[in-house]
């Protein structure tokens, strides 16, 4: 799913982007019996992976198969994010995209995510976004 929906993303940025490598390198059950990994769509589509730190939800990888882009799952995540973020007591949520990725940055930016810094992540150029949950839920 994940290479699926980020496969596009290769050419653009010179290799394979950071979701697809940790995919590859990941143990899958052990995310999921960590509570890690969302799924969402019939047939599952988009898969979310969450990681929870002390003082927010980060979202490590969001990812919308390109068979269901532009008909709202990408915000439904989000929102599903958020909330899981507000039920664990947590008061932003936090996200890296490339910085060769505008589509990405301009989705983000319309949910109310916020620039906090870009930085290089080893071979990765991202910019790191949050989203302080004071606001109204999504959706």
């Amino acid at each position: 799913m994940t290479d699926a929906a980020c496969h596009h993303c290769i050419e653009r940025i010179g290799l394979a982007p950071a979701p697809m490598e940790a995919v590859h390198a990941a143990d899958h059950a052990a995310y999921v019996a960590a509570g890690r990994v969302f799924v969402a769509g019939d047939p599952v589509v988009d898969p979310v992976v969450l990681r929870t730190e002390a003082d927010h939800l980060h979202l490590d990888n969001i990812a919308v198969h390109p068979a269901a882009r532009g008909t709202g799952p990408g915000g439904r995540l989000l929102g599903f994010v958020e909330s899981r973020a507000r039920g664990l007591g947590l008061p932003e949520v936090r996200l890296p995209t490339h910085a060769m990725m505008r589509e990405n940055q301009k989705i983000h930016e319309r949910y109310g995510y916020e620039v906090v810094e870009r930085r290089l992540d080893g071979p990765y150029d991202r910019i790191h976004y949050r989203k302080v949950l004071n606001s109204p839920p999504i959706g």
